[in-house]
């Protein structure tokens, strides 16, 4: 909406990069918080062992090229971003980067360590040119709570570094149902310095949400449930933007749907439902049992790996209702999944603020490189930051946000779900600051600013206003008036 944060710390970097001209290690901090704050946006996807954070991050992707197995490239953090030719690129803790064989196996991508143990690998690099990573750079995780300690820890090391910027600008938190140990990392990762910079930067994900209804068709009506009742726990809610639940493996198998998945799932509806309904009595059985005839056992194990009991009901229940084709299912399926409400959720809580986000984490990367320095050489950026930071509406929004959700600020219930929405706290496109439809007119869209505009700064006014309140009133006004002015000027007028 406001660019004041992206150009101030453009000019920081330019500021840091003279300061630091003589010290190799200092400026070679400083180019790589100028890539990042010129590079797409990075989002980490982090969870507990097991959680499907492969599986989705295939699903986002819309290709199969995260390792899903429990393999050692599952211990490895690792990096998906666009390139123009396929690559990938091994980090050793010590020594030269090496490039890795590109190799597919029925379509997924096979990553081959070439004898190097993932305990020596500090990252995994993939260039992969897919449509989804223009814009996005996705950074999987190895699994939380691991078994193994050297795994956790390395995942810990990465998402909660001490005294530096995380290396992602927001995270994307898989559970499979809220636990103390879910609480916890998010509290964490809101303590780091990268949390520190004042905003809530994570969504977590209802991951497997089928199994929350045992693969029945209506599974994912229980998950958006128990989202829902996650969203506004008082534990979580100062700590996500939201609780969005998704069926990964659907999610996945839907946007890399087949012709054979198809035809498979065709025959399947051709049956009497009885003898259907008992063949899917479990992943086995199904697997395992005769029938439908031109469906053989290789098949059905394929369709039960690759879409679970849940996934096949739901397309066969969709075939039986009229679907004639491939992408049309496929379309279908990935929307029932519950990805396109997390791709929503994605483009409107993070993609539209990506630069304020980005911006945050030049500044606290800037913050950390001064603290190490000698104290005539930090002087001489600090006051910059500080005027950044004091001056920069997106910063300041950010701060609000997270004081709305905490809890730490005297306003009325009301008044405080409406600032967080005007702030950009369920989305940062116009109409979702404005509680409007997507499709709303300018004329719509500027009668719904001045409204809250004025009610805001009469709220500002009342002298029952708690001091405290004030500079929030301050910050939504702000917001207002940067709403009115993103507008056509033909609109803006009153």
């Amino acid at each position: 909406m406001m660019d004041s944060g992206i150009a101030g710390a453009s000019a920081l970097i330019r500021q840091a990069k003279e300061i630091f001209h003589q010290d190799p290690a200092a400026l070679a901090v400083v180019h790589e918080l100028e890539g990042r704050l010129e590079g797409p946006l990075r989002i980490a996807v982090a969870g507990m062992v097991k959680a499907g954070k492969s599986t989705l991050l295939n699903a986002i992707i819309g290709e199969e090229i995260a390792p899903t197995d429990a393999g050692e490239c599952t211990r490895i953090v690792t990096w998906y971003r666009y390139g123009h030719t396929p690559r990938i690129t091994l980090h050793p803790i010590i020594g030269e980067p090496r490039a890795l064989p590109v190799t597919r196996d029925y379509g997924r991508l096979v990553f081959s360590l070439g004898g190097v143990r993932a305990e020596d690998v500090e990252r995994l690099v993939v260039d992969w040119p897919a449509a989804s990573l223009r814009e996005l750079t996705l950074i999987d995780t190895p699994g939380i709570a691991s078994l193994s300690q050297d795994v956790s820890g390395r995942s810990m090391q990465f998402l909660l570094p001490e005294d530096a910027p995380m290396a992602a600008d927001a995270v994307i938190y898989l559970m499979r149902h809220l636990h103390a140990s879910d609480v916890r990392f998010l509290e964490s990762f809101k303590d780091t310095a990268a949390g520190q910079s004042g905003t809530v930067n994570a969504l977590a994900v209802l991951s497997r949400a089928d199994e929350i209804g045992a693969g029945r068709i209506d599974s994912l009506i229980s998950a958006a449930v128990i989202a829902d009742r996650y969203s506004r726990d008082q534990n979580l809610r100062p700590l996500a933007l939201g609780v969005v639940p998704v069926a990964g493996l659907l999610a996945q198998s839907s946007r890399t749907m087949r012709q054979t998945d198809f035809e498979a799932m065709g025959l399947l509806a051709q049956m009497d439902r009885n003898q259907r309904e008992r063949l899917m009595l479990s992943a086995d059985l199904f697997s395992r049992a005769a029938g439908p005839a031109g469906l053989s056992q290789e098949a059905k194990a394929s369709l039960v790996e690759r879409f679970g009991l849940f996934g096949i009901r739901l397309g066969v229940a969709l075939i039986r209702g009229g679907i004639s084709n491939p992408t049309e299912l496929a379309h279908e399926l990935a929307r029932r999944s519950g990805l396109g409400q997390l791709l929503d959720n994605i483009a409107s809580l993070f993609q539209t603020r990506a630069d304020a986000l980005k911006a945050r984490a030049a500044v606290v990367g800037l913050e950390a490189l001064l603290r190490g320095s000698p104290k005539d050489v930090a002087m001489q950026l600090e006051a910059s930051l500080e005027r950044l930071q004091a001056g920069a509406h997106e910063f300041r929004e950010l701060k609000l946000l997270t004081s709305l959700r905490t809890g730490g600020l005297i306003l009325a219930p009301e008044l405080s779900a409406e600032a967080e929405q005007l702030v950009g706290g369920r989305g940062n496109t116009l109409p979702l600051r404005l509680g409007l439809d997507p499709g709303a007119t300018p004329e719509q869209i500027s009668e719904a600013a001045r409204n809250c505009l004025n009610r805001w700064r009469l709220i500002a006014e009342n002298p029952l206003t708690e001091p405290a309140a004030l500079d929030a009133c301050r910050v939504v006004l702000r917001s207002c008036e940067g709403m009115l002015a993103a507008l056509p000027a033909a609109h803006s007028v009153g």
